[in-house]
């Protein structure tokens, strides 16, 4: 009995392929599952039809994703952050910070699809790998710089001089 399969079935085949199986396997186990139908000439021409639909589907998406590609790969996400002495930062850049940062430039773009393995914790440029599709992949470069921190003394400074503003004034 000829089948084409509509899904990959271990020991067998993947997915289009047309196959020779026993008659009882076919009838009793592929077909009833949804794993294959019968290998009419009528069944293989919407078989082919439907795939090349999917396939056109599938090559939108892919384009879509190699065009943001090109809009991430022109952004710099740029951060401040406070540190310490010895330059490490307090916190750390995740990916939901990157993702509101891109978000704010006019990208969208769920932080799921960031690859960093671990959160930033120092200062410095650093490349994150985006994930768009299986086979689109773009960096999107990140810069850490550090808070610049004002003198404790300058806010008291104002805090001063207001009261004595207000004698004068009184």
């Amino acid at each position: 009995m000829k089948l084409l399969l509509k899904e990959d079935v271990h020991g067998l085949g993947s997915c289009g392929d047309q196959v020779e199986v026993k008659t009882g396997y076919g009838i009793n186990f592929l077909i009833p599952k949804g794993q294959a139908i019968l290998a009419t000439p009528k069944n293989q021409k919407q078989f082919n039809h439907q795939k090349s639909i999917i396939q056109g589907r599938l090559k939108k998406v892919k384009v879509s994703a190699e065009a943001q590609a090109l809009e991430i790969a022109k952004v710099i996400c740029k951060f401040k952050k406070k540190t310490s002495d010895s330059g490490k930062i307090f916190g750390a850049v995740t990916t939901q910070e990157i993702s509101e940062n891109l978000r704010s430039q006019g990208i969208e773009l769920d932080r799921r699809k960031l690859q960093l393995k671990d959160p930033i914790k120092s200062l410095g440029d650093f490349e994150v790998p985006v994930k768009l599709h299986p086979e689109v992949t773009v960096s999107v470069k990140v810069t850490v710089d550090q808070e610049k921190v004002e003198s404790k003394e300058s806010p008291k400074a104002p805090k001063e001089e207001n009261p004595s503003k207000e004698e004068k004034s009184s």
